[in-house]
């Protein structure tokens, strides 16, 4: 009877396992769907056909395709999945180590924190260095002092991960703060400046943009993937893992670390892009579950689905016009939290 019910519990397990594979493929599916998508839509629409061509057989295009899908749009349709999956990620980890579904880099403070770096330069230039190289930097830098803040608290022994959010909370308000006071002395064309890139926008990304996002995120998810057990114990609570052996200081410090060099990368490339952080993995947590070997993978793809069909929508809501991705993840993700809200109750 013993053998009998192993054997009936581990044919359910891999059933789950199964159908985790399968939202897995689906969720690439619809990435996949998503960059071509991308590529088709803009001032000049280009048949779906064509854009596969393109993709597979990039020989064959003329002069003016060529142009229109390897420089214009193709590093903007590749900028939105890894920003998008970026994003997720840091999401998925921050509501994990603090297990709280409303953490992410942007309740954290991180966007607040590159924005308000952003607007300094744009605001006050760029120590001789060229705005398009000057404004990532210095939104990065900011976000790293944002994150040194929370790794310092993190460190401390006897910090709760609710006092964390509390900290995060904090750090919103104070950069949120700066960056009205500097949108407040600049001038009203250079506040202009600052709240388009508040707006978040794919418009600007490259080649150069999308290798050095790539590079980075690719680390940052290998090494978190490392630690999908302690992460997949720490959601059993603080006291279990520990039992577990789980060092959770080493693993909030660890976390924090990888989540805000990902985030910070994407961000300050693109701007400030919401609610995929707060989104995506409560989708992934709904379709896959809380085992970290496919809830990371899920939220990644979730991410860079969700935020590759708001690039779509965004050009096509107003054709001809340059419509802020920011704002359409923002309309989607709100009604779309209302649900997921509504739905557990």
């Amino acid at each position: 009877m013993t053998q009998a019910v192993s054997e009936q519990i581990i044919r359910e397990q891999r059933r789950i396992e199964s159908k985790r594979r399968v939202v897995l493929l689906a969720l690439a599916a619809a990435c996949l769907f998503g960059l071509v998508l991308d590529v088709m839509t803009g001032p000049s629409m280009l048949p779906m056909g064509e854009v596969i061509n393109a993709l597979l057989q990039p020989g064959s295009l003329n002069d003016t395709t060529r142009t229109i899908v390897y420089d214009l749009r193709l590093p903007i349709a590749f900028m939105a999945l890894l920003v998008g999956g970026s994003l997720g990620a840091g999401g998925a980890e921050m509501q994990t180590l603090l297990n709280n579904p409303m953490a992410s880099p942007y309740t954290l403070g991180l966007a607040a924190a590159a924005g308000f770096g952003a607007s300094m330069v744009i605001a006050f230039g760029g120590f001789g260095l060229p705005l398009q190289y000057a404004v990532p930097i210095g939104a990065f830098l900011m976000t790293m002092v944002a994150s040194a803040v929370l790794f310092l608290f993190a460190s401390l022994r006897q910090f709760a991960a609710a006092t964390l959010i509390l900290v995060g909370i904090a750090l919103l308000f104070i950069f949120q703060s700066l960056l009205s006071l500097v949108q407040f002395i600049a001038s009203p064309e250079v506040s202009q400046q600052i709240l388009f890139w508040l707006f978040g926008s794919l418009t600007k990304s490259t080649w150069t943009n999308v290798v050095v996002v790539a590079i980075v995120s690719s680390v940052c998810i290998a090494l978190l993937m490392r630690d999908n057990w302690k992460l997949t114990a720490l959601r059993l609570g603080e006291d279990r893992a520990t039992a577990l052996g789980v060092n959770l200081t080493r693993l909030r410090i660890k976390t924090l670390v990888l989540v805000a060099m990902m985030t910070a990368t994407a961000i300050s490339f693109v701007g400030v892009i919401g609610f995929i952080g707060l989104v995506a993995p409560h989708v992934a947590r709904l379709l896959v579950g809380e085992d970290q070997r496919y809830f990371l993978p899920a939220t990644i793809l979730a991410g860079a689905a969700f935020l590759s069909l708001s690039s779509v929508l965004s050009k096509v809501i107003v054709p001809g016009a340059l419509f802020p991705v920011g704002i359409v993840t923002s309309f989607v993700g709100v009604p779309f939290l209302f649900w997921i809200i509504w739905s557990k109750r």
